[in-house]
């Protein structure tokens, strides 16, 4: 147990030396202000490793007795237990991080093929007409990654009291917060509507509540992953 905490404290000591280090590093402005980039990565990479090593020998020292050879050879083997500790863990971080990057390298929303889809309702102003033909109106989702046209659904066309509804569909390719849905209706000014989705677009059985334009259209809509009603 006693050697675990004196373990621990060289570990601590070390990420404590390390940040300290950098800190120290960046508010004495000790680099060189012709070439920031080169005095950066010497900051990360060279001189607070060096400020970790430090930190974890104090840290372990002051955890340990002092004054005969045991204790010098004890210091010695827990500040390498720790070390190993600090590797192991760097190591853990890398690792995790690269299979992050790689999980999250394209930002297609499913790899494996078949798209959810952003299935959405509009209900428009009262005393709105809506064109016998679905060619009189154009959906298009536009995010800052790509824009996809939607595709319109009459049988799911109704009325709410005397308020128009049109329903649709339209596939949602990439992982972006940044979407909305552009819908024009023949005749009618065009109408862009926010999509609150998060980037993942997590799977909805249910429409979300209806969300009002100045205009007082309004649109709700959901998430549909393949495989899922």
């Amino acid at each position: 147990m006693k050697n675990s905490s004196r373990i621990a404290a060289g570990v601590a000591g070390a990420v404590g030396g390390y940040v300290a280090t950098f800190v120290l590093f960046s508010v004495l402005d000790l680099g060189n202000r012709a070439d920031p980039i080169t005095s950066g990565l010497l900051a990360l990479f060279v001189y607070s490793p060096i400020g970790a090593i430090a930190g974890l020998v104090l840290a372990t020292r002051l955890t340990m007795r002092s004054g005969n050879a045991e204790s010098t050879g004890g210091l010695a083997r827990t500040s390498l237990k720790s070390l190993g500790v600090v590797v192991l863990l760097c190591a853990a971080a890398g690792v995790t991080y690269i299979v992050y990057a790689y999980a999250t390298a394209t930002p297609w929303l499913n790899r494996n093929g078949g798209n959810p889809l952003l299935v959405f309702e509009v209900r428009l102003p009262a005393g709105a007409t809506v064109p016998k033909s679905p060619q009189g109106i154009t959906v298009e989702l536009q995010t800052d990654l790509n824009t996809m046209p939607g595709e319109l659904n009459p049988a799911g066309f109704y009325r709410d009291g005397d308020q128009p509804v049109i329903a649709g569909e339209v596939e949602l390719a990439f992982r972006t917060s940044h979407r909305q849905l552009a819908v024009n209706i023949q005749g009618q000014p065009s109408r862009v509507y926010p999509i609150g989705l998060t980037a993942r677009a997590p799977h909805t059985p249910e429409f979300g509540t209806w969300q009002r334009l100045a205009d007082g259209s309004e649109i709700r809509y959901r998430a549909k992953w393949p495989g899922k009603t």
